[in-house]
């Protein structure tokens, strides 16, 4: 049962990529790429377009975020997307709520369907870390989160608690005040380059780096990085 579902969630991960892809580059014209007043032109009409069905692209977005990283995906490319189409504030609390709940359906089906397989891949690695998350499993597993998993990778990240059993109530709510600080660094990010194509008239390298819609939250990204690292330190690196 777990290899035909494994394989049966592979498909429909590759089906869902692909049709994500054709979508993508079927409205792109690939050879205007190298010119900025494309990406102006793709900007007014995204703006346009998430601004007459708002409700409806948010719902859209959301039902795909979910799917998405239940699926395997990675999360950082959806933010930086969400605060294109949404903006940093929409943007940081439609993508908390739906990756959030992603991330807990793809928990859900990794402790019912293939705990062995996570225990087998995690368990050794990790085994420093168990009776810790065990001691008070919403604090350590919120830290974990904010420090962006002790760098693996976002879907496996979201299967590390089937290795002691987490309640569902407890993972959902340590994931989603876990991902509040990076989230919104990555909207702002997001919602500055859509704001920086929509006020320049020519792309210049400079001017992108030292506009304060991009360069801010990259500054909050750097701080972002080295408080992770000196919590990681403190929390998990001293009591390993």
């Amino acid at each position: 049962m777990s290899k035909k579902l494994k394989f049966f969630l592979g498909i429909t991960y590759l089906f869902i990529l692909l049709i994500f892809l054709y979508f993508i580059f079927s409205k792109i014209e690939i050879s205007r790429l190298s010119d900025f007043l494309y990406y102006k032109e793709l900007q007014a009409d995204l703006e346009i377009f998430v601004g007459k069905n708002i409700y409806i692209n948010l719902f859209l977005f959301f039902i795909f975020a979910i799917i998405w990283v239940m699926l395997l995906g990675f999360g950082s490319p959806l933010l930086i997307i969400s605060g294109i189409l949404f903006g940093k504030w929409l943007g940081t609390f439609v993508s908390i709520i739906s990756i959030s709940l992603g991330a807990l359906a793809l928990y859900s089906l990794a402790n019912f369907f293939f705990a062995d397989l996570v225990h087998k891949i995690f368990k050794k690695k990790f085994s420093k870390y168990i009776d810790l998350f065990k001691k008070n499993e919403f604090y350590y597993y919120f830290i974990y989160r904010f420090v962006g998993g002790l760098g693996v990778p976002f879907f496996l990240q979201n299967t590390l608690p089937v290795l002691f059993n987490m309640k569902k109530s407890i993972y959902f709510f340590s994931s989603m005040l876990g991902f509040i600080p990076g989230f919104f660094v990555f909207n702002t990010i997001g919602s500055g380059l859509n704001k920086y194509v929509k006020e320049s008239e020519s792309f210049n390298f400079i001017d992108l780096i030292l506009n304060k819609e991009v360069y801010l939250p990259l500054i909050m990204f750097i701080c972002l990085i080295f408080v992770s690292l000196v919590i990681k330190k403190k929390v998990f690196d001293d009591k390993s």
